[in-house]
């Protein structure tokens, strides 16, 4: 089976301008064809080198962001203001004003935590609401999935993506919800529940970019993308999908092999 497209740069600095170009380039291709283009945000570490980049990019006003709907991937069940949250990072850093990008608010599409908390609702209520909102909105595929143009993903350092972590149920359930709620992960911080798209959404998305940075990612990278597939043990396996692109910095790429396939070392970029 085909595997991604391993990009290797210098540092964390290029990581985000390289996957800046690469998501504005995928939307900008997607609104030559479509009416709209539907793209799947993330949160950590890279996801703000990854919203600044953008922000700072002349390629920006390439984009039509009237016409691009923007989702969650996952996100903590705290309020939008608390530090952990994930709209709380894209608003600070991708859609705050004066540099931010201009999305009418009609196009931004967070996870109800909200209305969840104001009713007394938990995550799985929030998760099957934001389902509803997906099917309404998104195309979807012939199982009923949401196919959308680009969904954009990070890992932590025990291989988890989305809020799919090791040993979850949504890995290898026959029919996984679209959404689901999650109860507080024991191997990564924060502690704290979430409510997160099925990992299958990445099995469907017309694109989908994976980033990594920095010498703590270096390890799990190496066992993600140079070892066995076991994606019930590492479940951002699933990204690692012909089609797909993973754009790694040097220290993070440092422990993987020089000949793996699909790995591409940019000027700067081996380890």
């Amino acid at each position: 089976m085909a595997g991604p497209r391993i990009v290797v740069v210098a540092d964390e600095r290029e990581l985000g301008r390289r996957a800046a170009a690469h998501a504005l380039s995928t939307l900008e291709e997607t609104l030559a064809h479509r009416d709209r283009a539907h793209l799947a945000l993330t949160g950590g570490s890279t996801a703000v080198l990854l919203y600044r980049a953008i922000t700072g990019s002349p390629a920006r006003d390439r984009v039509d962001w009237t016409r691009v709907e923007l989702w969650w991937g996952d996100d903590r069940f705290v309020p939008f203001d608390h530090p952990d949250s994930n709209v709380h990072l894209v608003q600070e850093t991708l859609l705050a004003p004066p540099e931010g990008i201009a999305v009418p608010v009609g196009n931004i599409h967070p996870f109800p935590i909200p209305e969840a908390e104001a009713t007394g609702e938990g995550p799985a209520w929030c998760a099957a609401r934001y389902a509803r909102q997906l099917t309404e909105l998104v195309p979807l595929d012939q199982d009923g999935l949401p196919v959308f143009d680009l969904v954009l993903l990070g890992v932590g350092p025990d291989g988890h993506f989305l809020s799919c972590f090791p040993g979850s149920p949504l890995v290898d359930a026959p029919a996984p919800p679209i959404c689901a709620g999650v109860p507080a992960p024991t191997t990564a911080a924060p502690h704290i529940p979430r409510v997160t798209l099925s990992p299958r959404v990445t099995e469907v998305a017309r694109d989908v970019l994976v980033m990594a940075g920095g010498t703590g990612k270096a390890a799990v990278m190496a066992d993600v993308l140079g070892g066995p597939r076991d994606p019930r043990r590492l479940p951002s396996q699933i990204a690692a999908r012909g089609g797909a692109t993973w754009i790694l910095d040097a220290a993070a790429a440092a422990m993987l092999p020089a000949d793996l396939p699909g790995r591409e070392d940019l000027p700067g970029g081996a380890g």
